[in-house]
């Protein structure tokens, strides 16, 4: 993926391996912390002790983060909350990359051809899906689904996202269009998928894989936001975005419980904001 030089580059730059290591850390957590807790998320623990004031039970060795309202283990709903976070953006991420980079290659291959028709309607679609405000939209169809499963917040995130990752493709791929190999591949009777494939996708991977790190934080936000605003999965699955909605009920006693999942999103929100900075830098060009 990464030349020596870009490596090199990488490698230098401080947030970008600040980045790369909270993406690793909570990746690993996700992973790892269901297993190193005895109690599954939606598990109430009801001998799990209130303090001499009334409020929660705090950290403890049997609940290392303590416990919530309902007396569940919040060490294991934040890991279980950072599967469905991460698995989700990933996922979602990967929908919206290939449907925006399949999109562009066909609009930017087709610009200036007999069939710039559709470079039109394509560009026109991507125009109006720009228009609406990100959030906004996800929310609103969000809502009007109603009965929303994992499969269902993985397609409306992954095909409302990908209007900018087209137009970035789109314009790359004029630039690769015009290189003196892709005409003579043309001029050879090469076909338009294969000359897609094999020319244009190679060069716009850069650019694509750097949009899409960058991606990755906005569908955690989106994914938080459906959940804080109860559009998103329903309880008792655990998210983030559901656990800092019921957590702020009890800011005044138990703060940790809004606290935790709260520092859980932003941490992913910069790691992966930073690593598609690193990747930024790292492969342009006009770096040495």
């Amino acid at each position: 993926m990464l030349d020596p030089r870009s490596l090199r580059r990488f490698r230098k730059n401080r947030g970008a391996l600040v980045g790369l290591g909270i993406v690793v850390a909570l990746g690993l957590y996700a992973l790892l912390a269901p297993a190193l807790s005895a109690f599954p998320p939606e598990l109430s623990d009801f001998t799990a002790p209130r303090t001499p004031s009334g409020t929660l039970s705090g950290p403890s060795a049997r609940h290392w983060l303590g416990v919530d309202h309902l007396y569940r283990d919040v060490w294991s709903r934040l890991a279980h909350g950072a599967r469905i976070s991460l698995g989700v953006a990933l996922l979602a991420t990967t929908l919206s990359s290939v449907v925006g980079a399949s999109v562009g290659m066909l609009a930017g291959w087709f610009e200036s051809t007999r069939a710039r028709l559709v470079d039109t309607l394509l560009m026109r679609l991507v125009d109006i899906g720009l228009s609406f405000p990100y959030l906004l939209l996800v929310m609103a169809i969000g809502a009007a689904l109603g009965d929303v499963t994992l499969s269902t917040i993985l397609l409306v995130l992954g095909l409302t996202s990908w209007f900018g990752t087209a137009r970035l493709i789109r314009s790359k791929t004029i630039q690769v269009r015009g290189l003196d190999y892709v005409l003579a591949s043309r001029a050879l009777g090469q076909s338009t998928f294969r000359l897609l494939l094999k020319h244009v996708l190679p060069n716009v991977a850069g650019p694509l894989i750097v949009v899409a790190s960058a991606s990755v934080a906005q569908m955690i936000i989106a994914e938080s936001v459906l959940s804080y605003l109860q559009v998103g999965l329903p309880p008792p699955t655990a998210t983030w975005g559901r656990m800092l909605q019921e957590g702020q009920s009890y800011l005044g006693v138990s703060p940790r419980l809004a606290v935790a999942p709260g520092v859980c999103i932003f941490l992913a929100v910069l790691g992966f904001n930073l690593l598609g900075e690193g990747l930024r830098d790292a492969l342009d060009p006009r770096e040495d």
